[in-house]
């Protein structure tokens, strides 16, 4: 019997088992002051959604507060609801980026991912926001 790859798929989970409801804020005592905030984890991981394999890479928020800060344990743990969804990367930085903003409102941020190298291709991907 022949063993073919390509009929076989790792069981994932989709979208609706992210958590946005899991992010926490606290007040940033100096919105008259800008600063700049670079969030970084080299353990982000999600699934590939052809095969259910997983892709590592590292995650980058980087954002200028307005009136609040993330919480970053509440972070960690809305990232690590990710674990086991299957989704493009091309989505995943949206995603995540959509829901960061809907959590601390923030006059800037820029949501990168840069995966390990899987079947020979090193991919990073890159979205931004600006208040206007």
């Amino acid at each position: 019997m022949e063993f073919l790859p390509n009929d076989k798929v790792l069981p994932f989970q989709g979208l609706e088992v992210v958590q946005p409801q899991l992010l926490e804020t606290f007040p940033y005592d100096y919105p008259d002051r800008e600063i700049e905030i670079e969030i970084s984890t080299d353990e982000f991981t999600a699934v590939c959604p052809y095969s259910g394999l997983p892709d590592f890479g590292t995650l980058t928020i980087r954002y200028v507060p307005d009136k609040t800060c993330v919480e970053l344990r509440a972070l960690k743990y809305y990232l690590l609801t990710f674990r086991n969804v299957g989704i493009y990367y091309e989505h995943l930085i949206n995603r995540v980026m959509e829901d960061f903003i809907g959590c601390c409102s923030p006059r800037r941020v820029t949501v990168m991912a840069d995966y390990r190298v899987r079947g020979g291709l090193k991919t990073r991907v890159s979205v931004s926001f600006q208040k206007i």
